[in-house]
């Protein structure tokens, strides 16, 4: 691999380039591109809903647009910082498949999955957009392999 085309991510121990742990120009373009799905999908969806209707929301309806308002800002962060954004492809990962396997399946599996239930599951199923964008060799040796942070 040619220098212009990968970025090294540095231990931020040591400041030294570790080079196992490279991701390619075009893995972080693709990451960017997850971040802008997104990033845009949640500003079409959830920002009107926002702008508009924000005081005359229920609460937990109002907490929903203003949570995901705010995902979409760091979305759009995650197009300049790929790489250091990407704890936040994983929450996003993280809450819609717990979702699914906790919420939609069972009911699936009962027969018995209501209208609100089946939006919030089609709406889950664009995470397959943010799963195949994940670099996911990287993220196992980053989160999983790497040591943790010294508690003193």
């Amino acid at each position: 691999m040619s220098a212009r085309n990968t970025t090294t991510v540095r231990d931020e121990r040591t400041s030294s380039p570790r080079r196992d742990q490279e991701l390619t120009t075009r893995r972080m373009n693709a990451m960017r591109f997850g971040y802008a799905f997104w990033g845009v999908g949640l500003a079409l969806v959830k920002w009107p809903v926002l702008v508009q209707d924000a005081r005359s929301l229920p609460v937990m309806e109002g907490v929903v647009a203003c949570l995901l308002t705010a995902m979409s800002l760091l979305a759009f962060l995650g197009l300049r910082y790929p790489v250091r954004m990407l704890p936040i492809l994983l929450f996003e990962v993280a809450w819609k498949v717990i979702w699914v396997g906790a919420v939609a399946v069972p009911h699936l599996i009962a027969n018995d999955l209501n209208a609100e239930a089946r939006d919030v599951l089609f709406n889950c199923s664009f995470v397959v957009v943010i799963l195949a964008v994940i670099p996911w060799r990287y993220t196992w040796r980053r989160y999983a392999r790497t040591p943790g942070d010294a508690w003193r």
